[in-house]
């Protein structure tokens, strides 16, 4: 990370939907410089997190600050340095990519276009197509280019990878890395746990609109269960141990081991184990 500050700070943020589960007493915070992954299932508060930050919906108890000002307080000023690409966006279908991406600069009041042809260059975007006539995956270069091409001090996206193919996958990280390594910040919301995995410092894991962790994403496979493999008695066995080892080898002792191997669990394995408990 490159600095200390806390780009967003989140407090006891509480947010009802009647009976309808939301976020509850969400307490998190991120720091600049850092790729935060935020992690869980449909349905498990992510997206009311997101929106509540940034001023889109009002919770019903909490407090939110971005770049240390509070949204509600400074709403305008704060999104005018985030850069935010939802899971679906929607644009007019016979506008050209090059009109959509110049109309949300123009609404920032902002000429864009150098870091726009850069990006569309990186993404291979054809900027003389319509949307209508763009797939999934352009469609989404088009979002996550009218999310960065105003260099944001924090990124914030959901589920930005999907419908991209492996290449620009990792063009998109890319970039990431490169606008981070600028003094940015971003906040990722997916559910490629490779991804995050790959590239995130710390994750935060939901539940049930209920933070269930907030961890660097190496200490996650560091701590807990143990994934075995061996040969014993001629059995090949894979399995996960959650005692202590010292246990493990006294089990072994009188049987005839042939192969032996332990190993951290991987991050699927690690976010499954949140969901049992």
């Amino acid at each position: 990370m490159s600095g200390t500050e806390r780009i967003i700070d989140i407090e006891q943020l509480t947010k009802n939907y009647g009976k309808h589960r939301g976020v509850t007493e969400l307490s998190l915070s991120v720091e600049q410089g850092e790729i935060f992954g935020f992690l869980g299932p449909n349905g498990a508060g992510k997206s009311t997190t997101i929106r509540a930050m940034l001023g889109f919906i009002r919770p019903n108890a909490g407090k939110i600050r971005l770049f240390g000002k509070d949204i509600r307080q400074h709403r305008e000023e704060i999104l005018a340095q985030v850069g935010y690409m939802p899971s679906e966006t929607m644009f007019y279908p016979g506008m050209k990519v090059k009109e959509v991406i110049r109309l949300a600069a123009g609404v920032r009041g902002l000429d864009c276009g150098e870091e726009a042809a850069m990006l569309c260059e990186r993404l291979q975007v054809d900027t003389e197509k319509r949307i209508r006539e763009l797939s999934l995956g352009n469609r989404k270069k088009v979002s996550i280019i009218c999310a960065m091409q105003h260099r944001p001090g924090l990124f914030v996206f959901d589920e930005p990878t999907s419908g991209l193919d492996p290449l620009m996958q990792k063009e998109f990280f890319l970039l990431i890395r490169e606008y981070v390594d600028r003094g940015a910040t971003c906040m990722l919301s997916t559910h490629v746990l490779p991804e995050v995995k790959r590239y995130c410092d710390r994750v935060a894991i939901m539940k049930e609109g209920r933070l269930q962790s907030v961890e660097p994403v190496a200490a996650l496979t560091r701590a807990g269960a143990k994934r075995i493999k061996w040969v014993r008695d001629g059995i090949w066995e894979e399995f996960l141990y959650e005692k202590d080892l010292n246990e493990l080898y006294r089990e072994l002792e009188g049987h005839d081991i042939r192969e032996l191997l332990i190993e951290e669990p991987s991050l699927e394995e690690v976010f499954i184990e949140y969901y049992r408990t």
